[in-house]
């Protein structure tokens, strides 16, 4: 890592008086010209369960732009085509100033695409979430910075160019100002996307005694006009937030030839998708918060298929979401503990219905009831010892089930200096499957394959323990276990009653997980920085009824990576980095999925005065081998597809910040369950 270099002029002094005093004889006749004491700036933190990781400090010198690029280098984050997921955690959820605002997962990443980097503070990494968090599991708090009155208006305007397959551009303008008591926030992103994606199957079909090979080549097109909108506006405790999303003239297509011929499938949106969230927040002064937020999702989507130039068929998916989310908490300090409790509520109306050449398959609204509510304590002991608990009581109702949940979380950690550090982390998390998942719905990729909805898919209960060892707070090691009661997965099942490919998602008997997660950090002067990264985990996933085959599939599997980072001289404008990641073949239920690797390298200028212009040129999967090729050979299926999508990418960002910026933004997001499209 790159040190720091302090001149302790006081410290010189006070030594040299006291050398002088003990053994005068031996620094008679000498001058000490200064003391250079090399400091090395702590990396990560612990506390209750936390790692506090000083995230702008490890990418000061990396090629990106923005808060989502940077999350992938945490320790234990991977950033896989822009989705982060946590080493030792089934799911990761993402929220800003420890506050969660229920948006969808790719409208919350889009969001962090155009939150700058400037606005980051530090990172909290939670493998076990207090429950006051209001997230169940693994979480990932970014902080970020408050402006003050006399920061005035600042902000940074950013533009930038992806070249894929197709050409993609957009840009964004991000500012905050401060006046008084009130504090406003803007984030605005504006992109025109063009994607690209490419598969080839072969599926040698057992049906009637006969085996039929039927072999397809598909390209599918996407393209649409994106526009993220975030605006907050503060009155001393009391906070008003607008997220928005806004997709319009969004169109698709897909592209297949093969053994059953040539087909096309267009994809249109009747009416832009639209995704509103409004939050208030209310935090007083004796430890009351109360807090509400209304969120509507709206999309319409028409789907035609031809063969050749004669229609087929056609659908149309609808799917509206209202949905109301309301809760308190309080927190009471006694003595040296910390009491916290509260309860929140939430009601989802999912009105969707598809239709198919003038019949409704569906129709109707499914209400969702989601209530909770919790206890937790933490206390900190001088003997080095520091812990939150909770547990959490949770009622969940639908129009097929209702269940009660108990959800305990524990967080600890134990240190008696610094340098070393251990922590525990032990949670539970209930997942629960996307609205439109529970419908009984049809949609054809072709006259062959189609996915098929499941109203009987439970949500399943997700186990994990990790146990993690800070080393002189840069150096990470963490073991990990998890088990996913009634794990969800979607595979392709070739029927046994019709020469028909099935994609259905389906509850397994379980998915276990045993790892061990390294991140090791090190540095040549200031001109090589660097990350390892090594991950060994055994993975099992077992089913007894999978349609009408059962399996029980296991593999150890190693991910590892090399981060890299060069500056010419100390204070150079000018960075370059080159990255390497390896995945060796894993697997997904009874799937095996081949070995994938990629290498990356990007170039960051920064210039200007006070250098507030920068230029940063990325160039991601530069041979194009981070696809990998799934093969299923079990129990009579016998199935390959192999992904040669365009994962290379040649990637160009201008950035311009006026007025030093460098303040704040909140808002945090999960689409997982929102949109037709599953």
């Amino acid at each position: 890592m790159k040190r720091i270099f302090i001149i302790f002029l006081a410290l010189t002094a006070v030594n040299s008086m006291m050398a002088q005093s003990e053994i005068t004889d031996s620094v008679e006749g000498r001058q000490l010209n200064e003391v250079v004491v090399k400091a090395e700036k702590p990396q990560i933190k612990g506390h209750d369960g936390i790692m506090i990781v000083d995230l702008p400090y490890i990418i000061k010198d990396k090629p990106v732009s923005n808060i989502l690029e940077a999350l992938g280098y945490l320790p234990g984050v991977v950033n896989n085509n822009g989705m982060i997921g946590l080493a030792g955690a089934s799911d990761v959820t993402i929220i800003l100033n420890g506050e969660l605002t229920n948006m969808p997962v790719q409208n919350l990443y889009q969001l962090l695409y155009t939150t700058p980097i400037d606005r980051l503070k530090t990172v909290e990494v939670m493998y076990t979430a207090p429950a006051k968090y209001h997230v169940n599991g693994a979480v990932i708090n970014v902080v970020l910075k408050t402006p003050t009155p006399l920061d005035g208006l600042q902000g940074q305007i950013r533009a930038g160019y992806n070249q894929a397959h197709y050409g993609s551009y957009g840009g964004g303008l991000a500012a905050t100002y401060a006046v008084k008591d009130w504090t406003f926030d803007l984030n605005y992103g504006l992109s025109r996307s063009k994607t690209w994606n490419h598969e080839e199957t072969f599926s040698n079909h057992l049906f009637e005694g006969q085996r039929t090979m039927i072999e397809d080549n598909m390209r599918r097109i996407s393209k649409s006009l994106n526009n993220t909108i975030y605006a907050a506006a503060t009155f001393k405790r009391f906070r008003l937030t607008y997220n928005g999303q806004i997709t319009s003239s969004a169109k698709g297509q897909s592209l297949s030839d093969g053994t059953l011929g040539s087909f096309t499938n267009n994809y249109t949106y009747d009416g832009p998708v639209n995704y509103h969230n409004i939050a208030m927040r209310y935090s007083a002064l004796f430890g009351l918060t109360v807090g509400g937020d209304y969120t509507f999702y709206g999309e319409k989507r028409d789907q035609s298929l031809f063969h050749g130039s004669d229609y087929l068929l056609g659908e149309l998916n609808k799917q509206d979401i209202n949905r109301w989310h309301i809760y308190l908490d309080q927190q009471h300090q006694l003595g040296k503990w910390q009491l916290n409790y509260g309860a929140e509520y939430q009601r989802a109306d999912d009105s969707s219905s598809q239709k198919s050449e003038g019949l409704t398959r569906f129709s109707g609204t499914t209400a969702e009831d989601v209530a909770d509510a919790y206890i937790g304590f933490q206390r900190s002991f001088d003997w080095g010892l520091s812990f939150n608990m909770s547990a959490k009581g949770e009622y969940y109702h639908n129009n097929y089930r209702h269940n009660w949940n108990f959800i305990p979380q524990l967080g600890a950690t134990y240190y008696k200096r610094p340098t070393s550090i251990l922590q525990l982390n032990l949670s539970t998390i209930r997942v629960y499957p996307s609205y439109w998942e529970l419908r009984n719905g049809t949609s054809h990729i072709n006259p062959y394959s189609k996915v098929l909805g499941n109203p009987a898919l439970q949500p399943y209960l997700n186990y994990a323990g990790q146990l993690s060892y800070i080393f002189k707070q840069k150096y990470v090691a963490t073991l990990y276990v998890q088990y996913a009661d009634k794990a969800t997965v979607q595979l392709p099942y070739q029927s046994p009653d019709e020469l028909s490919l099935v994609y259905q998602t389906i509850n397994m008997n379980y998915k276990s997980v045993i790892g061990l997660n390294l991140n090791v950090p090190f540095n040549v002067g200031y001109i090589w920085n660097a990350t390892a990264t090594s991950n060994i985990f055994n993975q099992r996933e077992k089913a007894d009824r999978f349609h009408d085959i059962r399996f029980d599939n296991k593999k150890w599997i190693f991910y590892g990576a090399l981060n890299n980072s060069f500056k010419f001289t100390q204070s150079c404008p000018v960075s370059l980095s080159v990255d390497f990641a390896y995945i060796s073949p894993s697997i997904q239920g009874h799937a095996g999925l081949s070995g994938i690797w990629k290498a990356d390298a990007g170039v960051k200028w920064q210039f200007g005065k006070k250098r507030s212009c920068e230029l940063d040129l990325q160039a991601n999967d530069i041979f194009n081998r981070w696809s990998p090729t799934m093969t299923i050979n079990h129990a009579g299926q016998d199935y390959r597809m192999k992904v040669r999508d365009m994962s290379r990418n040649l990637k160009l960002t201008f950035i311009w910040r006026f007025n030093g910026f460098k303040p704040k933004n909140d808002s945090g997001i999960d689409t997982s369950r929102f949109g037709t499209g599953k």
